[in-house]
C-alpha cells in the first residue's frame, strides 16, 4: 500500500517524502500495532472520539505523537515534511497519528496527497477529538503521550525542522 500512497522513486520526493523502497525497508518487522498504522498510511479515518480512544488503547505501551492539522493551514504545510522524514525514522518505537481539524474531508484527502505520511489521520471537523487530549488552541499542535497513554507534552506551532522534531521525540517519548 505504501509504494501506491507514497509517490517517488529512489530519491526524497520534492514534497519530502521518502520513496516507498527505503520506507519498506524502515519498517520491516514493525510490532503489531504500529504495523497496523503503517497499514493505514496516509488515509483520512472517521468515527470520532471513540474510534480514536480505540486506536490510542491499541497503542497502550508504545509513545504517541498526535500531529493535529488542517489543509487550510499554511504552517502546517510547511512541517509536514519534517513529520514525513521523521516518522519513517521512528516508526518503529514511536506510533505516529494525525488529527485533521477543522476542515472537509475532500480537502484533507487532497492535502494528504500533497503531503503523504506513513500514518493514518482522523478526520475531526469539530474538534471533538482534540478535546479530548486538550488540543483544541493552536494549529498545528502535536500532542506527545507517554507509554501508559499520559499526555506529557503539548507543542503548539508547526517543527519546521526534522532536528526540532527529532528532539522533542527524544525527550518526550523515548524517555
Amino acid at each position: 500500500m505504501l509504494g501506491v500512497v507514497i509517490a517517488g522513486c529512489g530519491t526524497q520526493a520534492k514534497n519530502g517524502a521518502l520513496p516507498p523502497s527505503q520506507i519498506t525497508v524502515d519498517f520491516k518487522g514493525s510490532p503489531a500495532p504500529l504495523a497496523a498504522l503503517h497499514a493505514q498510511a496516509n488515509q483520512l479515518l472517521g468515527g470520532g472520539p471513540k474510534a480514536f480512544a480505540a486506536r490510542l488503547a491499541t497503542l497502550k505501551g508504545y509513545p504517541v505523537v498526535v500531529n493535529k492539522w488542517g489543509s487550510w493551514c499554511g504552517p502546517c504545510q510547511s512541517e509536514f515534511p519534517s513529520f514525513q522524514r521523521v516518522a519513517v525514522a521512528y516508526g518503529r518505537q514511536v506510533a505516529f497519528v494525525g488529527l485533521d481539524g477543522k476542515d472537509h474531508d475532500s480537502a484533507a484527502t487532497a492535502f494528504l496527497r500533497r503531503f503523504p505520511v506513513t500514518y493514518p489521520s482522523y478526520s475531526d471537523p469539530s474538534e471533538s477529538i482534540a478535546g479530548t487530549i486538550q488540543a483544541l488552541t493552536y494549529y498545528p499542535q502535536t500532542v506527545f503521550i507517554d507509554r501508559n497513554g499520559k499526555v506529557v507534552y503539548d507543542h503548539a506551532g508547526p517543527y519546521l525542522s526534522v532536528k526540532a522534531l527529532t528532539a522533542d521525540i527524544t525527550r518526550y517519548a523515548l524517555q
